[in-house]
């Protein structure tokens, strides 16, 4: 069992019922928004997050919010459903937009989207086909608003063929050259197949998603849920109802407490190529004559680059033909000797310094990051096959409900958001300045803090539980093990908020303090820290990393007295 000493080092350990990222509810969705309340039973079909800065939305309510809005703009500019769809396609699905640009200039919008005022017909004659130009009977001819006529077949493969290639076919015009006047509904409906009438309405779907800048897709392989986000919100997490969680200003996984600019930098740091330069820079030099950069694979000085067959000494990169006993020759170089005395060889040394120690500390946080997003897969397994099979075990051998064991399913849940969130906090510090020496002390405090809570909560999940599953019987000790595992639930929570907290801020607490108190004014905490040598060393990240030691709490106290 933890001594008292380990888990009073623990801060801000406070038992809350708020989420994660702390509470507050934004305004409910207006009331034409399309959704009625008797379509609730297919949705959890929308599904509001704790902040409610977001709703999730599936094929049902992207086609009713897409009808609704068709709807108003047919019935507020008194036109046909068709025609306000063709509005809203052209002036990507903003309602308040269509009815601005209408009512400014009704003319210039009707010429710029291709809808005219009076429909033409066509002449009650045969007729030829302005594409086959073959002679057809009037009833088989089919004209847009624009009166222009083609035969029924040419406007199947006309309009079958823009379907085909994707969603182009919604920005579709008459098939005269001359002509500008948009292809409606009525059209698609009359002439495409039902296969291309689903495609032509998946792409319908899509671009009311893709060309609405206010929702997005889930990124996630397969999914056909999309998100309605609330613009201005203060987090961009999140959930889908596939349970995939992404960002959602740049559509990668949450990455709190990192910044999306810092996601791709990290990403891009991270693609081969990238990692092919950095190596080749660290342990590799150009070929005198090619520049081919050489890889040295043999412990002799003489190489010979493979693409041209130049051989050149390894160390000063001249012609190997100039080498002998007198310069050295294969085990030393006279010549590079020298030039290295006079400082000639400094600069590219240097350079070549610069990169392996470059690759070295890119290869320490990377290690650090792949192992939490390693460590978070697995917790996810786990949770998934506690769901599936051991709570019901443990529901078994300790004869309780198991509505009354998710306090282990929260536990689970803090364990795979804090690797999460502990696997950026390394591309954090790759990238904080080796200069900011303050904030690098304090954040390397948080960051250790946060990990070993995190090992603490993650033992008792697996290991400690495990025991109770495999009971054959009912425990005495197991009322113990549910205000324990709770108690670091709620520590690792609390802890895991305030790094990123100070993450997101800047570490702006660092440059703001002063110098620590005395020993003798400390908190016990505090003091603690210091004898263990927990707290940074420079003073600075002392006097932050100890105004987050100052508070105890009721939490801490209970579970060391287990």
């Amino acid at each position: 069992m933890d001594s008292s000493d380990d888990l009073n080092d623990w801060n801000d350990l406070d038992l809350e019922d708020d989420d994660f990222y702390g509470g507050g509810n934004s305004d409910e969705e207006d009331d034409d928004s399309g959704l009625e309340e008797n379509d609730s039973d297919d949705s959890e079909d929308v599904l509001h997050n704790r902040h409610q800065n977001y709703t999730i939305l599936s094929e049902h309510d992207i086609i009713q919010l897409q009808m609704a809005d068709i709807s108003r703009v047919s019935q507020v500019l008194l036109i046909s459903r068709d025609d306000a769809c063709i509005l809203l396609r052209h002036y990507k699905w903003s309602v308040n937009r269509v009815h601005d640009e209408w009512f400014a200039d009704e003319k210039g919008v009707r010429k710029a989207v291709g809808l005219l005022e009076t429909p033409m017909e066509m002449p009650s004659r045969t007729l030829a086909c302005g594409t086959c130009f073959e002679v057809h009977p009037r009833d088989r001819m089919r004209s847009a608003a624009c009166g222009h006529p083609f035969c029924i077949s040419c406007w199947r493969g006309y309009i079958g063929t823009a379907i085909n290639d994707g969603p182009g076919c919604l920005m579709l015009r008459c098939p005269n050259s001359k002509c500008t006047v948009a292809i409606g509904q009525d059209m698609i409906d009359e002439m495409a197949t039902e296969e291309e009438k689903k495609k032509y309405a998946r792409h319908l779907r899509r671009s009311y998603i893709e060309d609405n800048g206010k929702t997005k897709w889930c990124p996630a392989p397969g999914c056909e849920f999309a998100v309605d986000f609330v613009l201005g919100s203060e987090s961009y997490d999140v959930t889908c109802k596939c349970s995939h969680s992404f960002c959602w200003n740049c559509t990668e996984e949450t990455h709190r407490p990192v910044d999306c600019k810092t996601v791709t930098r990290w990403n891009l740091e991270n693609s081969t190529e990238s990692q092919k330069m950095k190596w080749t820079s660290a342990n590799s030099k150009p070929c005198p004559r090619c520049k081919q950069p050489i890889e040295k694979n043999r412990d002799f000085m003489r190489i010979t680059c493979p693409p041209c067959k130049f051989a050149f000494c390894w160390l000063c990169l001249e012609p190997w033909s100039d080498h002998n006993e007198r310069t050295g020759g294969f085990y030393s170089c006279n010549r590079y000797e020298a030039a290295r005395q006079e400082g000639l060889n400094d600069e590219t040394e240097s350079r070549r310094k610069m990169a392996k120690n470059y690759l070295e500390r890119y290869t320490h946080y990377y290690e650090r990051w792949a192992a939490n997003q390693s460590s978070r897969q697995k917790a996810l397994s786990d949770l998934q096959n506690l769901k599936a099979v051991q709570l019901e075990k443990l529901s078994y051998s300790q004869s309780q409900p198991e509505s009354q064991l998710e306090f282990i399913i929260e536990a689970w849940l803090q364990i795979v958001e804090c690797r999460r969130v502990l696997k950026w906090t390394y591309a954090y510090g790759y990238y904080l300045p080796d200069t900011e020496y303050a904030k690098r002390n304090f954040f390397e405090y948080l960051q250790g803090e946060a990990e070993s809570g995190l090992e603490r909560l993650h033992w008792c999940a697996e290991k400690e539980l495990q025991v109770f599953i495999e009971a054959e019987g009912p425990s005495k000790d197991f009322n113990d093990f549910r205000t324990k595992l709770a108690g670091l639930t709620s520590v690792a929570r609390n802890f895991f908020e305030n790094l990123i907290r100070a993450l997101e801020t800047g570490l702006n607490d660092v440059g703001s303090s002063t110098h620590p108190a005395a020993p003798s004014a400390e908190p016990r905490e505090v003091r603690r820290a210091r004898r263990r040598g927990r707290l940074p060393s420079d003073p600075v990240a002392q006097a932050a990393a100890a105004s987050t030691l100052e508070a105890t709490d009721s939490v801490a106290a209970a579970l060391s007295s287990m």
